[in-house]
């Protein structure tokens, strides 16, 4: 769960030369972008798609984690362009916090149809004026 920037210091375990001391061996963590998450502090964030459906209707999205684990997280709340899912606990660990980690924060983006045939639109009309 280190941050980008963070420096590892491993004294007297550089550089030798002949009547000096060793230098310190520093390692500076750089990130690498993921085809998925992106990390905000300790949370990573991601965005699934969903067609208008799934959407309105509810879906589960299914992820690998970054450690590998397949997770099934079942969203059933009306998803609108600026919903957020939030999974407790499924983000980044916490340094010098073992048990702890940050969240995963699902964002959507929703598909919509191009057409519909005029039987659908009167199906969507009985829908949502009920």
């Amino acid at each position: 769960g280190w941050k980008k920037g963070t420096k590892i210091t491993f004294p007297d375990k550089g550089n030798e030369q002949p009547n000096q001391l060793p230098a310190d061996l520093v390692f500076v963590i750089e990130e690498k972008p993921h085809s998925v998450y992106q990390r905000d502090g300790n949370d990573l964030i991601m965005t699934y798609k969903v067609n208008l459906a799934e959407a309105v209707g509810g879906t589960t999205v299914n992820i690998t984690t970054l450690d590998g684990r397949d997770l099934s997280i079942p969203v059933k709340d009306i998803i609108t362009p600026t919903y957020e899912h939030v999974v407790p606990k499924e983000g980044m660990p916490i340094p010098k916090e073992p048990a702890n980690r940050g969240d995963l924060k699902i964002k959507f983006d929703i598909k919509f149809p191009t057409k519909l045939t005029s039987e659908q639109k009167k199906a969507l009309k009985r829908a949502f004026n009920s």
